[in-house]
């Protein structure tokens, strides 16, 4: 009995210990008639007994993945939530692309993700309830969505950011069932030239928004992402580019939110300052 004791208590002292509540929530979106699963991570700071207000990082899935992706991945985020006393919200988008489909009244997750979302995590969490309280960052198809958002929404997010980012999807018009929500290009090059994220750059301005890029060498969406960097140079507008050795993986994701964690996090203070 003893011997069951003291392995349960070592087995007990071995698990990580994080004061960090997950909470998974519906969020409901009246745009989609339909409830939203999100999973929040909340720093005890946000909640303890001196509960004080947090900024907000919005972590966006890639494409086949859900609201659960991030945790998954980067299991140590209610660890970096405490250290950082940030609040880390992870919608379920489902293929979205996270853009108003005019084609799928069912799909309008960009209202939901810079409107209901934000609505909904400023009135049930202890936020800093302020564009400079919010960051917005995603893999793949949450890269394209974050910054396809911040850029269309400055006026919520004063940072955002990608990872391995598909931020120019014309090259790409058979690829990921984007014509469910956009109609076939060859037919619709308008609507395809106004949602892809490339195309947004006239909607800002240097300065409007904290901007981190990065991708793997080895990603298919490399080139997308030196195009983007061109193109942001050109307009001069302010902005981390980092490649690095990588591909479209896990491995890589899970390395590179690390760096954008930090650039958000000093970003949040700044504006404090």
């Amino acid at each position: 009995m003893k011997k069951l004791l003291l392995a349960t208590m070592a087995l007990f002292m071995a698990l990580p210990f994080y004061a960090a509540k997950v909470d998974t929530v519906n969020v409901r979106s009246s745009v989609m008639d339909k409830d939203i699963q999100t999973v929040v991570i909340v720093p005890e700071k946000a909640y303890g007994k001196k509960a004080a207000n947090c900024p907000v990082i919005y972590l966006l899935h890639g494409y086949s993945g859900n609201a659960k992706t991030w945790i998954n991945l980067k299991t140590d985020l209610p660890k970096i939530a405490d250290e950082k006393g940030i609040i880390f919200v992870c919608p379920d988008g489902q293929n979205s692309w996270y853009w108003d489909s005019p084609v799928n009244k069912d799909s309008q997750y960009e209202t939901f993700i810079s409107k209901e979302l934000i609505e909904y995590i400023d009135g049930n969490y202890k936020t800093v309830a302020d564009r400079h309280g919010r960051a917005i960052t995603g893999l793949s198809m949450g890269g394209h969505g974050a910054l396809f958002n911040a850029m269309r929404h400055k006026d919520q997010f004063a940072a955002a950011g990608s990872t391995s980012g598909g931020v120019d999807l014309l090259p790409f018009p058979q690829n990921w069932n984007l014509q469910s929500l956009l109609g076939e290009m060859a037919n619709n090059k308008k609507v395809w030239d106004a949602h892809t994220v490339i195309n947004q750059l006239d909607k800002i301005q240097n300065g409007d928004l904290a901007i981190i890029v990065d991708c793997g060498e080895d990603d298919f969406f490399a080139e997308v992402n030196k195009k983007l960097h061109t193109y942001l140079n050109a307009r001069k507008i302010d902005h981390d580019f980092i490649m690095r050795p990588g591909a479209h993986n896990g491995p890589y994701w899970n390395n590179s939110i690390d760096y954008q964690i930090l650039f958000f996090d000093k970003n949040f203070k700044k504006a404090n300052q």
